[in-house]
């Protein structure tokens, strides 16, 4: 195939340098982009005169055609080509003729790709914020029947306070909300098209860049050198997936805790599950532990664009053809996990009595006996100090801090009543917890209101921004 810069070059590349320069084994992914900026450009050159009507019916009734045959099959994708840009543009030509010539008019690759790879991201960040509610989904669901299910909750891994499920795995939803407003913002950036900005200076011929942006549902970039220079938006894309990836990964982290025989807090579906090739008791949480593991590509991905652009001169440099690889790495690979686990959390068992049983053990209500002293007129440090008298005793003898007597209490404290027992009973401990955000049932369901009205279910990922809209 004939390369498109073939004018200035006497012979072209060294045949062992052709796959090392070309980007369609990748890149061809964006087909559908680059026929859509295509398809705008087109438009726009015929509204400026630039080509005429017979032109323009050729060009888009060729890309039209060439995106059903790639779609269907019938079309597939030449070895010898080098980019997704040359392939689609050689293929109209071939079945239009000199229209498809005229195409690429007052347009560069430069712009042309990062105009595909903005759109590619703009779409994929969609995908991922539905598979963002997906998850965040699977988690109300969770956290709806199990609002009055107690369980410990940990610092330092160490039982602290009682909780409920509900409240613990609520707070992952949380985490997925702000990774859902954290793409609407990158998107409100990757939505500036750089068309039109040609190879970087612009052009001598009277386009108009704000009609391809507004066709595309896009503003147009401020500057053509900016337009073709820089990579921040992909950049700012991998982070938001990376950070999404923590997220995932520390939930992964406990259902895998949990479903251990030594925690026994969940027991995942076998729909999501694996054994041993010899051990055959083993019910394995693979699937978290590949999300786990899986956060790592992505980091990488992250840092593998940061690093490409670090030292790059304005404008193009073909350094930047590594961006696509670590930017579709990593959506594909956050939006992988993300259903992964949203079909982990929808099937897994939660065992609410193994829960209990933990956490009536471990002194998880000794800040309600200090409360409860404070209460009653006890300076807090000294009822701190008396209620961890009062579980090492208890840790000594075996007892927990409920079947202390009432004559062994008000022999420590003569502010101990009979409501002292009610004070540390577990349910009563998660019931008072009603501060805003707390772990109460009620607390729990204000949350499930809260998220039900949150970024996670908006129905639009962003807003067109108006002409002349500041970066």
């Amino acid at each position: 195939m004939k390369v498109l810069w073939s004018g200035r070059a006497g012979r072209g590349l060294d045949p062992a340098l052709e796959s090392f320069n070309s980007s369609l084994p990748f890149d061809s992914r964006m087909y559908e982009q680059d026929i859509k900026g295509s398809l705008a450009h087109a438009a726009m050159l015929r509204g400026q005169g630039l080509i005429d009507e017979k032109d323009f019916e050729a060009i888009s009734g060729g890309l039209n055609s060439i995106l059903d045959d790639i779609k269907s099959g019938a079309l597939e994708f030449s070895k010898s080509a080098e980019d997704i840009h040359s392939f689609i543009e050689t293929e109209l030509t071939e079945r239009v003729g000199d229209a498809g010539k005229r195409l690429h008019t007052a347009r560069s690759r430069n712009d042309q790709t990062a105009l595909d790879l903005r759109l590619y991201l703009l779409e994929r960040s969609r995908e991922i914020k539905a598979a963002l509610a997906e998850l965040a989904s699977a988690i109300m669901e969770k956290a709806r029947l199990h609002k009055d299910t107690i369980m410990p909750g940990y610092t330092h891994l160490q039982r602290g306070q009682p909780l409920s499920f509900a409240q613990h795995i609520l707070a992952y939803a949380f985490m997925l909300e702000r990774d859902r407003q954290r793409l609407d913002d990158c998107d409100r950036r990757t939505a500036v098209s750089p068309l039109g900005s040609c190879a970087l200076a612009g052009t001598t011929l009277p386009i108009d860049r704000f009609m391809t942006a507004k066709e595309l549902g896009m503003r147009p970039c401020e500057n053509s050198v900016d337009g073709v220079s820089d990579r921040d938006f992909a950049i700012e894309f991998c982070s938001c997936a990376a950070l999404a990836m923590v997220h995932l990964s520390r939930l992964a982290e406990e259902l895998i805790l949990w479903s251990s025989l030594e925690f026994g807090f969940i027991e995942p579906d076998e729909s999501c599950s694996t054994g041993s090739s010899i051990m055959p008791q083993k019910k394995n949480p693979d699937i978290a532990e590949l999300a786990r593991g899986k956060s790592g590509r992505v980091f990488g991905d992250l840092m593998a664009l940061l690093t490409v652009m670090k030292g790059l001169p304005l404008a193009y440099d073909k350094d930047m053809q590594e961006d696509k690889e670590a930017v579709f790495d990593a959506a594909d690979t956050a939006l992988a996990c993300l259903r992964a686990l949203a079909l982990m959390v929808s099937t897994m068992k939660v065992k609410t009595e193994r829960m209990l049983e933990a956490a009536k053990r471990g002194f998880i209500n000794a800040t309600d006996c200090a409360d409860y002293l404070a209460a009653r007129g006890m300076p807090f440090r000294d009822a701190y100090k008396l209620t961890g008298e009062l579980v090492r005793e208890c840790a000594e003898s075996g007892r927990s801090l409920d079947e202390l007597s009432l004559e062994e209490l008000k022999a420590r404290s003569q502010l101990f009543e009979e409501d002292y027992y009610r004070a540390i009973d577990l349910r009563e401990c998660m019931r008072k917890r009603s501060s805003y955000g707390g772990t109460s049932p009620a607390s729990v369901e204000a949350q499930l209101e809260i998220l039900s009205k949150s970024a996670l279910f908006a129905g639009e990922d962003f807003q067109d921004a108006p002409e002349d809209s500041p970066l």
